[in-house]
């Protein structure tokens, strides 16, 4: 199950609440000194809403390996260091399906539809004035990054919500609040199919 939405939506909160297991794919950032990261455009910020901020070869890597085997490497990401600090083992026993969340797991929907692994693609929508709050509040309580970074990320997240919403649509995800979100992790768990199928 993969689950996307913007920036602050609500995903962590609807991956713990839905009981299943979790990878984390903001775990699959790259490094503060990888000459590759994006820059917002005009500014010398590293971009890291941008989907190049991030390993998606790597991420569809443990996603196999999960579906496969049950278990697999991850690495530990610290968003306030920019910087992996470490590995763990993820295991999900006998789930029949776990959730892989993050901003970016919209890039890899037909990625892993192509490899027989998706069983659903989520979008998490909450409405932008209502993600901006809880994001900059979380972001500011976790210490993620300077106060004046978070505010001009915030801003230009806020005002760019509509068309990260479309684009995740677009990839192949399906947008949905919170409860709806809830009912087809719940349905997928149970085995039934979502009531509105989107994806194959």
């Amino acid at each position: 199950m993969l689950l996307c939405g913007p920036s602050g939506s609500g995903k962590s909160l609807v991956a713990a609440r839905s009981g299943l297991p979790v990878l984390r794919l903001d775990d699959f950032y790259k490094e503060a000194d990888d000459p590759t990261l994006p820059l917002v455009e005009g500014s010398s910020d590293i971009d890291w809403d941008h989907p190049e901020s991030w390993d998606a070869d790597v991420a569809v890597e443990a996603i196999a390996r999960l579906c496969a085997t049950g278990s697999t490497p991850v690495p530990v990401y610290d968003l306030a260091l920019s910087a992996r600090t470490g590995s763990e083992s993820l295991h999900i026993g006998r789930s029949p399906v776990f959730i892989a969340e993050g901003i970016f797991a919209a890039e890899i929907v037909e990625r892993c539809r192509e490899r027989g692994l998706l069983a659903d693609a989520l979008c998490l929508t909450r409405g932008p004035v209502t993600t901006f709050r809880r994001r900059f509040l979380r972001d500011l309580q976790e210490g993620r990054k300077s106060v004046p970074f978070l505010l001009r990320r915030g801003w230009r997240l806020m005002r760019a919500e509509r068309s990260i919403v479309a684009r995740q649509v677009s990839l192949g995800a399906h947008a949905c609040d919170r409860d709806e979100a809830l009912g087809r992790l719940a349905a997928a768990a149970a085995g039934r199919q979502p009531s509105r199928q989107t994806v194959a």
